[in-house]
C-alpha cells in the first residue's frame, strides 16, 4: 500500500514536472510567435504606405498632365473658332470707382447685341485692384465696324447710372484687341468710360 502511495507521488511529481518543463518551452515560442506575428504587420503596413505613396504621385502627376492638355485644347478651340486674321477680343478695366460702381456691360457690334454681362461683387473688387476681364472675343471680317458698350451701375449719390461709349474700328488684318476703361472724372466727379485699342 505505501509502495502504491509512493508511485503515485513519484508519478504525480514526474507529470508535474513535465508540464511545468512544457509550459516554460512554450512561453518563448509563443513570444518568438507574437514577434513575428507584429514584423509581419509592420512588413505589410510599411509596403502599403509605399504603394500608396506611390499611387498618389501617379495621381498628382496624372491631374497635372489633364490640366495641361484641358488648356492646350482649350487654346486649340480659340484659335480654331477665333482665327488671328479675325479675331477681336474686349476688355473691361476699372481705374478708382469713388464715382460709379458696376453692375453689368452690354456690347453691340454693328446693332447686333454680342454680350451682355452682370458682375458680382467680388469680380467688381478685382477690376478695382488692376484687374482686366475679356468680356467679349468675336470674328470680324475686315472693314469699318461700330462698336457700342453701355455700363450700368450706381452713379455719384448711389443713383442708378446708364452710360454708353461708341467707337468706329477699323478691322484690317490680323487680331485686334479693345479696352473699355471705367475711370473718375474728378473734376466734374463723374465717372468716365473710354474705348481704346491696344497697339
Amino acid at each position: 500500500m505505501k509502495h502504491k502511495k509512493l508511485l503515485s507521488l513519484t508519478l504525480a511529481f514526474v507529470l508535474a514536472a513535465a508540464f511545468t518543463a512544457s509550459a516554460q518551452d512554450a512561453a518563448p515560442m509563443d513570444a518568438d510567435a507574437a514577434q513575428s506575428d507584429a514584423n509581419l504587420v509592420a512588413a505589410v503596413e510599411s509596403d502599403s504606405r509605399e504603394k500608396f505613396r506611390a499611387l498618389d504621385k501617379d495621381v498628382q502627376s496624372l491631374k497635372k498632365e489633364v490640366l495641361d492638355l484641358n488648356r492646350d485644347l482649350f487654346l486649340l478651340e480659340e484659335e480654331l473658332l477665333f482665327p488671328a486674321n479675325s479675331q477681336v477680343a474686349f476688355f473691361i478695366s476699372m481705374d478708382v470707382g469713388e464715382y460709379f460702381k458696376l453692375d453689368s456691360v452690354s456690347l453691340k457690334i454693328d446693332g447686333k447685341e454680342v454680350a451682355n454681362y452682370l458682375y458680382t461683387d467680388r469680380e467688381v473688387d478685382a477690376l478695382l485692384r488692376g484687374g482686366v476681364h475679356r468680356v467679349h472675343m468675336a470674328n470680324l471680317k475686315t472693314g469699318e465696324h461700330e462698336l457700342i458698350a453701355t455700363f450700368t451701375g450706381q452713379g455719384p449719390h448711389t443713383r442708378d447710372y446708364r452710360r454708353g461709349a461708341t467707337i468706329r474700328i477699323d478691322k484690317g488684318i490680323g487680331a485686334k484687341y479693345l479696352e473699355l476703361e471705367i475711370t473718375d472724372r474728378v473734376q466734374k466727379q463723374q465717372p468716365e468710360f473710354e474705348i481704346k485699342e491696344w497697339e
